[in-house]
Formats: structure tokens, C-alpha cells, sequence
């Protein structure tokens, strides 16, 4: 494919290309030499869930994929029980050994959903790692100082507030940096929180004599609220490993600015076409899109078609959960140890709305106690089946 069909795919939905034109000169040279890009992303296995802020840079390495390009997708095993300081405003909690191991195992699976696992090449940052000596892991300072290092933003907000940097947290960058030496990357994909740790890789690369890599920034997703980036602390994601119910109820809730950009860093689709369809049948859409990849077709209409009955048609669901209870129990009870809820301030928060009905009958207080078989709806989409 020439070059600049090439930019076109890589460029869709990207921030900040560092620099354009340096990945010009490399797809050029990828195409007289026949020899493909090495394309690093890194991942630390923090936690065990993808969702799919997590899916926005691994879609553009599955471009890079299609694009006849080596990615490599780098597990930091070792930095990641240091922990990333990227955006934080705290110090991180380590994880142990075991932990960053676990989860690591449950990366590989999910990201099978999006990457083509024949052509993906696996590394875990501790195959180097783990064989340097403290003075060798100590020496890597020597490529930055302290006032870089507080040049970056989140430290420097952290550091004017007088709250608490160690010492371990200025490693990371450097880390990351020597992984890109390690891998001779030319082009690393990160989120623009990113930033200042793909520019560090570039100044690795320069110090040890490798041609720099070029930085492709992401943006960062926001969640269901449409405020935060999707995080699960935050309680605004949507996991690819969720339920196909689950994901078309959350993706049906965004904003219709927010559909827009989930459209264009989630999908492939015609951002021109989807802009004339009617929001609510493009958000329809885009729940079918989203569910087909991560569970299936079927799935996906069989959930469509379940929205438009219930919610169109104004009836209730064909399956939804059980709770026996026994006559005694308050409809706050109910709601958080049926798990409908997340919690009892979410279920305090409806009821107090006039979310929370039983029977289409609206409940009022908290305290309230069904005394007889039948149905409880919280918000729109929610629906439990109560057995006395």
C-alpha cells in the first residue's frame, strides 16, 4: 500500500504524530527495503480487564497489523509493579510478582478479540530487566535529570503542591525509554497522557546511537459519564469482557457528541454516513458494532431487538435476574445485595429520583418492602424479578 494510504488509516482518530514526516522517511524506507515497521505499544498488566479505552490503542495496532507491520505488544512485568505515575496524583500501589502475572495471562486472551495473535509478537519487559544489575538499572539515570523529569506536567503539579514523588516513580520513564532501545522500535502508540515517556524513548534511542522512534498519540476515551477517561475506579467503563446485555445498556446511556468519537476510535465505520443517520438508531448501531466484536452477531441483534421491545414498545424484558426474598426485606436491601445496583448510594440516588418502581408503581422511600411477587425496575434499563 503506498504511503499516504497508509497515513490516511494511521492518522484516523490520532492526536499527535511526532513527527509526520520522520514517518514518511520510515514508510518510505519500509517500502524500498521491503522490511516492515517495528510498532511497540506497552501495556502494564495493572488490572485484569480490558475495556474499551483500552481497545482505542489496540485497534490502531491492528492497523498497523493489516498494514503489513510487526507489532510488538510489550507486557511491562517488571515496570508494572512499579507502577506507571502517568496522570496519577498519588503515589501508585505496587503489585507483587504473582499479581502483574495474573493479570498478564488475561491480557494475552482479550486482546486475541482485537489483534491477530499469528502476527503478534509478544515480549515481557523482564526478559532484560531481571537480568540487569542494580548498578546496570542505576546507570539508566544518567539519561535524564531531575529538572526533566519535573518538566513533566503531573509531576510538576504534584511537586507545586508539595505532595509526595518518589524516587521509584522517576524510574519509570526511563523504563519505558529502555524498553524502546531494547525492541530498535521505530514507532511507539500511547495515549497523550503518555507523552512525556514516548519522548523519553526517543532520547534513549538517540543516546544509543538507534534512529528515534516516531510517537503516534491516542486520545483517551471518555467513559459513560462523559466526563472522566474511562477507568474502572472511576465506575464509567464498559469491559469488553461484560455481558452483551451489559454493553448495549451502557453504550445506549452516552451522550450523542461522545457516540461520535466512540464511532471513530472504536470503529471502521463512514463517520460522513453516520452523521445522517437519527442518534438513536446510530447509537443502536454502534451497541451492535461493539457487541459483534466481542461476542457475536447474534448477540448483537438479540439484544437490539430486546431494546426495541422493551424499550420501545414499553415491555419488560424476556430474562432479567431473580431475588427470593422473604416478605421482610426493604427494596434498599434488595437492590444492593441483588447487585442490580453497584451500590447503596447508587440505589439511594434513584429511589430518590423516582428511578426505582415495583409494579410501574413508583417508590418513594428506601425503606419500602415488597410484600408480594413481581417486578423492580431501577433506572431504564434494569429489571429484577422479586419472589416472595
Amino acid at each position: 500500500m503506498d504511503i499516504e494510504k497508509q497515513l490516511e488509516i494511521i492518522k484516523r482518530g490520532a492526536v499527535e504524530i511526532i513527527s509526520e514526516e520522520e514517518l514518511r522517511k520510515k514508510l518510505a524506507l519500509s517500502i524500498k527495503s521491503r522490511r516492515p515497521l517495528k510498532i511497540k505499544a506497552g501495556f502494564d498488566p495493572t488490572a485484569p480487564d480490558l475495556h474499551l479505552g483500552h481497545t482505542v490503542l489496540l485497534r490502531k495496532l491492528r492497523q498497523f497489523q493489516d498494514l503489513g507491520h510487526e507489532v510488538y505488544f510489550l507486557i511491562g512485568d517488571f515496570t508494572g509493579q512499579i507502577g506507571d505515575p502517568s496522570g496519577r496524583s498519588e503515589i501508585r500501589k505496587q503489585l507483587s510478582k504473582q499479581e502483574v502475572a495474573r493479570n498478564a495471562q488475561t491480557y494475552k486472551k482479550q486482546v486475541a478479540k482485537i489483534l491477530d495473535m499469528r502476527k503478534l509478537r509478544v515480549v515481557f519487559n523482564s526478559k532484560w530487566f531481571e537480568k540487569m544489575s542494580g548498578v546496570d538499572i542505576l546507570k539508566l539515570t544518567t539519561h535524564s535529570s531531575v529538572s526533566r523529569m519535573l518538566d513533566r506536567d503531573d509531576f510538576k503539579k504534584r511537586f507545586t503542591a508539595g505532595e509526595n514523588i518518589s524516587i521509584l516513580e522517576f524510574l519509570y520513564p526511563l523504563m519505558q525509554g529502555y524498553d524502546s532501545v531494547m525492541l530498535e522500535a521505530d514507532v511507539e502508540i500511547g495515549g497523550t497522557d503518555q507523552i512525556f515517556n514516548l519522548l523519553v524513548g526517543r532520547e534513549f534511542q538517540k543516546d544509543f546511537n538507534q534512529p528515534q522512534q516516531v510517537i503516534l498519540t491516542m486520545p483517551l476515551l471518555e467513559g459513560t459519564d462523559g466526563i472522566q477517561k474511562m477507568s474502572k475506579s472511576y465506575g464509567n467503563y464498559i469491559g469488553i469482557n461484560e455481558s452483551a446485555k451489559e454493553i448495549f445498556g451502557k453504550i445506549m446511556s452516552i451522550s450523542d457528541e461522545l457516540m461520535l468519537k466512540y464511532y471513530e476510535l472504536l470503529t471502521d465505520e463512514d463517520l460522513s454516513k453516520v452523521k445522517t443517520l437519527h442518534p438513536k438508531e446510530a447509537k443502536v448501531n454502534l451497541a451492535k458494532i461493539i457487541i459483534s466484536q466481542y461476542h457475536s452477531v447474534q448477540a448483537a441483534e438479540k439484544e437490539a431487538e430486546e431494546f426495541t421491545r422493551v424499550f420501545s414498545q414499553k415491555e419488560i424484558p424476556q430474562e432479567m435476574p431473580k431475588f427470593k426474598t422473604d416478605g421482610k426485606k426493604t427494596v434498599l436491601a434488595i437492590l444492593t445485595e441483588s447487585k442490580i445496583v453497584a451500590s447503596g448510594n447508587e440505589a439511594r440516588r434513584l429511589i430518590k429520583q423516582g428511578a426505582v418502581s415495583f409494579e410501574n408503581e413508583k417508590i418513594e422511600k428506601d425503606d419500602f418492602i415488597p410484600q408480594k411477587s413481581g417486578i423492580l425496575k431501577a433506572g431504564s434499563r434494569r429489571f429484577l424479578k422479586i419472589i416472595c
